[in-house]
């Protein structure tokens, strides 16, 4: 697969809604498990969900609008030299996101939702699930929530309301990766 390097002139998040271009790679197939971060409020959160999704080798698709100004420097502080080793994709909003996913058969949507009523361990994942975290802030909107019929979360202790995204993310990623035997191979 071919890398490309990042975006250079990435000032706002709303002068790039226009390109679904790959950020750092050519092209996204069919894999084990792949991760969606729905119109993510936190740079800081992606720039990991990359490094992640790179170490994994795991695709990763971002959901705009971002809550955020566009800088591949924000990227950089927690995704490190990472970020030009993971396969992303830039989706301008979320119907383009289920345009571009719809016609791969097998994928089917994940949501890790606090919301769940199925536990991780009671969960079963097939080749070519998308792992879909929410907004940092908010989750997904109701109406995406509902239409999403596979929800899932991570059992944790009473009182505790939910865990930062990428953490969530890696957990329930490991599990599927296992599930569906596609850890990468060192």
């Amino acid at each position: 697969m071919t890398k490309t390097p990042p975006t250079k002139n990435a000032d706002t998040a709303a002068a790039n809604s226009n390109d679904s271009t790959p950020i750092f790679a050519q092209t996204i197939g069919p894999f084990g498990v792949s991760v969606a971060m729905y119109q993510p409020d936190m740079p800081q959160n992606v720039g990991a969900m990359m490094r992640l999704c790179a170490c994994l080798d795991v695709p990763l698709h971002i959901i705009e609008p971002c809550g955020f100004i566009w800088k591949e420097k924000e990227f950089r502080r927690t995704g490190m030299d990472y970020t030009g080793l993971v396969d992303c994709r830039r989706h301008i909003s979320w119907t383009e996101f289920m345009t571009n996913i719809g016609g791969v058969a097998g994928q089917r949507l994940v949501l890790l939702t606090t919301k769940a009523s199925e536990s991780l361990s009671g969960f079963t994942f097939r080749h070519g699930d998308i792992l879909l975290v929410g907004r940092e802030s908010a989750g997904v909107p109701d109406e995406i929530h509902t239409a999403i019929p596979n929800r899932i979360r991570i059992p944790m202790k009473a009182g505790a309301r939910s865990l930062n995204v990428v953490n969530a993310a890696a957990i329930i990623l490991g599990e599927g990766l296992r599930q569906t035997k596609a850890f990468p191979v060192s």
